[in-house]
């Protein structure tokens, strides 16, 4: 894994572009944000396209592949603010000229499918943000926003989750690599892999099928990638779904089960992902992350 260059903390009066690389987005989750980075003292730009609609997505590929690109480019730009999710970026990820973020590294942020993009930054060695998006600002936690906020003006702060008895106790260090299971799953054996190498790994998922998650930790292991991580953060799995006929083994089961000859902290229910309360991980950033009796505490250094 190379050595990660950090984006530069946000300061007053920075802009901050939204964009939408994948799916469309109703305006009103849009104007609330461009709003509410506002009222924190930042001016928005709010990309060409990224109000319209295309089908299933906000504009056609060249669109939003443009409307990246101009974010990328824009030396004005301090943070790009992914809008929301679905899915898309994959298809816009090669159409793009990374080399302004290389020489110039500014935040990405937003989570799920943008997890295309948090691998992209970690082949580049860059710092990126698993953060909320504009989609759920309004039903966001106060954590979840403050969060947010903090990791982009570069102050210090952890994240907690209370204990689960599916814990495994334990310290680990390490860099934070992960995002959404189901897109990094389909990226391995891609260049968008990472190296996983003593990295603590963080995964959230939605909607996704108890043996489809089962399918995805055989290939984790089969692929080498749980021998080489120091830690598991299980975040928000919502809306987990079952066959009618039962798969017979519950979330945490599964993963514990994956996990039984390895000797590192495994924490559930962390609170990141599609939930309210979906607190800001800083992709790239050494940290500790300590499971105890008490639950879970990840410490950015």
């Amino acid at each position: 894994m190379p050595d990660i260059s950090k984006p530069k903390a946000l300061q007053p009066g920075d802009l901050v572009m939204i964009i939408a690389p994948a799916k469309a987005i109703e305006s009103s989750h849009v104007y609330y944000a461009k709003e509410l980075f506002e009222s924190k003292g930042y001016k928005v730009q709010v990309s060409e396209h990224c109000l319209g609609n295309h089908h299933y997505f906000s504009g056609t590929d060249a669109q939003r592949t443009s409307d990246l690109q101009k974010a990328l480019d824009n030396p004005e730009v301090k943070a790009i603010i992914c809008a929301r999710g679905g899915y898309g970026c994959v298809r816009i990820v090669d159409r793009v000229q990374w080399a302004g973020i290389i020489r110039e590294p500014k935040w990405i942020v937003g989570f799920s499918d943008v997890t295309v993009f948090h691998q992209r930054m970690q082949r580049y060695g860059i710092e990126s943000l698993h953060a909320t998006m504009p989609l759920n600002y309004q039903e966001n936690s106060k954590e979840a926003i403050d969060t947010l906020f903090k990791a982009l003006k570069g102050e210090s702060y952890s994240v907690f989750s209370p204990a689960n008895q599916n814990n495994k106790p334990g310290l680990a260090s390490g860099k934070l690599i992960g995002g959404n299971l189901s897109i990094m799953y389909s990226l391995l054996s891609t260049d968008e892999c990472p190296d996983y190498s003593d990295a603590i790994l963080y995964i959230e998922d939605l909607s996704e099928q108890l043996y489809h998650i089962d399918r995805i930790f055989h290939t984790l292991r089969k692929s080498g990638i749980l021998e080489k991580i120091s830690g598991l953060i299980v975040g928000g799995m919502t809306d987990i779904k079952d066959t009618v006929v039962p798969f017979g083994k519950r979330l945490e089961e599964i993963v514990v089960e994956h996990l039984k000859y390895r000797k590192i902290p495994v924490c559930f229910n962390f609170p990141a992902g599609h939930m309210p309360d979906n607190q800001a991980l800083i992709l790239g950033r050494k940290c500790s992350l300590e499971v105890n009796s008490e639950g879970a505490k990840l410490y950015f250094e």
